[in-house]
């Protein structure tokens, strides 16, 4: 469950606490699976490659990838399952019930059952499962501008990262951004796809403090976008003394 309250910008805050239940196997919707798949494909590329999920609780989320390319030189992974279920909206928002998630990798990035026994190549895939899962654990929902901290307070990622939250964002890659962001499963089933910007804690705290749009402005000075650099400059970190 969810309770809410403001920050100092007048937006809302949930704290979630964990529900007491048992594990709920999920095995997937074959059939959204393969519209999700063939949106992917018309939108950005071919997928390559999909790491599954062997035993899933709520939603089975699974990870397909596109391969970088001469015009999409970076990794695209997008979350497949998130929208099996739907998450829990505030009234008048019943037509976000639905959703799937993104984030890119630069071509460089080890993706193999190998490479992911290291965190520092894990993480943006581990981050991506936890979110996927989150709106259907605690009944509530992830939409744009939404920021979830890694633990509390937050911890930084992995070794390689002092990156330590997500969040959620409107796509930038696609070449018809408003066809790409919304997928109409069924009559009363659009599956919107929303793109993971990583953050610094003190970008979180910033967006606390000034609101959502202020920090999307500062990241889009910085051409912050949803290709993950895990040593990506700060766009709040305090200068100490002129000397930074």
């Amino acid at each position: 469950m969810s309770k809410e309250e403001l920050s100092p910008s007048g937006a809302p805050i949930y704290r979630h606490e964990a529900r007491d239940r048992e594990l709920e196997l999920a095995t997937g919707d074959s059939a959204a699976a393969e519209a999700i798949t063939a949106h992917i494909e018309k939108h950005i590329g071919p997928v390559r490659h999909v790491f599954s999920e062997i035993i899933s609780d709520l939603v089975r989320v699974n990870i397909l990838v596109v391969e970088p390319s001469a015009k999409r030189n970076y990794y695209t992974l997008v979350t497949c399952g998130m929208s099996d279920r739907p998450m829990t909206v505030p009234e008048g928002a019943e037509q976000f019930r639905f959703a799937e998630l993104m984030l890119c990798l630069p071509p460089t990035w080890k993706l193999s059952d190998e490479a992911f026994r290291s965190e520092d190549n894990y993480w943006p895939i581990r981050a991506m499962k936890v979110l996927a899962r989150l709106p259907h654990e605690y009944e509530t929902w992830l939409y744009h501008a939404h920021t979830i901290p890694n633990a509390n307070p937050p911890e930084p990622y992995a070794v390689n990262t002092k990156l330590s939250g997500m969040m959620l964002s409107l796509p930038t890659i696609a070449d018809d951004l408003e066809a790409f962001f919304t997928l109409q499963l069924g009559e009363d089933k659009p599956v919107h796809f929303f793109t993971l910007l990583p953050l610094y804690e003190e970008e979180m705290n910033f967006k606390l403090s000034k609101g959502a749009d202020a920090l999307l402005e500062k990241l889009a000075q910085a051409d912050v976008n949803e290709l993950v650099d895990p040593r990506r400059k700060n766009v709040c970190k305090k200068k100490l003394f002129g000397l930074f």
